[in-house]
């Protein structure tokens, strides 16, 4: 079936560009974005998916605020425009590709909206493919993806009171991937597998005049599969973004958890030795819960829904009860401070099975 967006020129196969080159059902077409305040004491987590071999659309906004955590999400049968993002009350506009995106939430019955335009404070980066196998040498994950750093204007309201944001303090990092990971409701498990260890961390990190990119995927033993540490400059400077080498990060957590306090990321090239990146984590966002990243059983990405379903929840996280929801991938606003500057970014880490480096045992 047609649609409008094949009248652009970007057509990658002999098809309409609504089918996607490959079958899998995991295929899936994402946007992230987080924000949050230099103070540290809010922060935004948002997102928008499209999974064209399910014919499912989905969105999610969670907000982190002292011991609360909100979220709104939707749900939606994928129209045939894949231009048009819209999910229930969420929607994404692409303002002006790769520099300048907007994110809305309408007013809902879970007392939490938005209206936030981000604006790129560096040029879009394009990260290493990343391609996990699983039991019996299927591809699990097969991703694309690129990052950016910027800076938010808008509002968003909770409860009837606004919050103006100004891109003075507050700032964030953005990335939008494509590819195959897994969605929608479990598959049928076939033949078991054996468990391997995932160990996963992301760094973007924005300074006043540039932004360092850090990636970091291993196994058990800490065997790398994957890594990146990017510094990126804006794009005015004409300056091209230069590989910083092999980062090792030392991480402090809080006891007990897999939740990150903080940390220290270092540097090798092959002319010199950085300084060092001190992180101090200000406020996590635990994504696994009720946002589909997660183990809820009944919001999953890409799971169907219905044609249209809007939901919400809000989780206390000192109740003992949701303790068990508070467990995998952790998103956490952080300080950054290098050689005298500070900056600020995403601590992202999912931490699953034994892991040797950090002294992790057992599965979560």
């Amino acid at each position: 079936m047609l649609s409008p967006l094949d009248d652009y020129p970007v057509h990658q196969t002999a098809a309409p560009i609504r089918q996607a080159a490959t079958s899998d059902r995991n295929f899936y077409d994402r946007y992230y974005f987080n924000c949050g305040t230099h103070t540290g004491d809010t922060f935004l987590v948002l997102g928008l998916g499209q999974y064209p071999n399910l014919g499912t659309a989905d969105a999610f906004a969670l907000l982190r605020r002292g011991t609360e955590h909100r979220v709104v999400r939707a749900s939606a049968e994928l129209a045939a425009d894949r231009l048009d993002t819209t999910v229930g009350p969420f929607r994404v506009e692409v303002v002006e590709g790769l520099r300048t995106l907007r994110f809305v939430l309408e007013p809902n019955d879970w007392g939490l909206s938005a209206d936030l335009t981000f604006d790129a404070a560096m040029p879009a980066t394009l990260e290493p493919r990343q391609t996990i196998r699983g039991a019996s040498d299927r591809i699990i994950i097969d991703a694309c993806r690129l990052a950016q750093t910027g800076r938010w204007t808008g509002t968003f309201t909770v409860d009837g009171h606004t919050t103006q944001v100004t891109p003075d303090r507050w700032w964030g990092t953005r990335d939008r991937s494509w590819g195959i990971r897994p969605v929608g409701e479990p598959e049928p498990p076939g033949r078991p597998g054996e468990f391997h260890t995932l160990f996963w961390l992301y760094l973007p990190i924005q300074f006043p005049d540039h932004s360092v990119i850090v990636i970091v995927q291993e196994d058990e033993a800490g065997n790398r599969a994957l890594e990146e540490a990017l510094l990126v400059w804006p794009e005015a400077t004409g300056r091209p973004a230069e590989q910083l080498g092999r980062p090792d990060v030392t991480i402090t957590f809080r006891p007990g958890t897999r939740v990150p306090t903080a940390a220290a990321i270092r540097f090798t090239r092959r002319d010199d030795k950085l300084p060092e990146i001190t992180a101090e984590v200000q406020l996590t966002a635990h994504l696994g819960a009720g946002t589909g990243y997660g183990f809820d059983p009944g919001w999953r990405h890409g799971m169907y829904q219905g044609p249209l379903k809007v939901d919400g929840e809000t989780v206390e996280l000192t109740d003992p009860d949701t303790a068990g929801r508070l467990v995998g991938i952790t998103d956490s606003l952080a300080r950054f401070t290098r050689d005298g500057q500070v900056g600020y970014g995403l601590f992202e880490l999912l931490a699953i099975g034994p892991h040797r480096p950090t002294g992790l045992t057992g599965f979560l």
